[in-house]
């Protein structure tokens, strides 16, 4: 789905990635399947959240982020 990110947040726990989607007004996991993934999903959202554009954004079946694109 296409949207906008209202909020990012990471900490310093290895793979804790969450973003607020305007399109669900609700805060989502990025999904930790690697290391370097969850850092590359990171990095485009917080790029897309820096530049006000919007991404497309797939979830799984519980709605954690798996991939994310602008």
């Amino acid at each position: 789905m296409w949207t906008n990110i209202n909020q990012i947040y990471t900490s310093h726990h290895s793979q804790n990635a969450w973003a607020h989607l305007a399109g669900t007004g609700a805060w989502h996991k990025v999904l930790p399947q690697s290391a370097d993934g969850c850092t590359n999903v990171h990095v485009l959202l917080a790029t897309a959240k820096a530049n006000n554009r919007q991404v497309y954004v797939v979830f799984d079946a519980n709605k954690n982020i798996t991939a994310a694109y602008m």
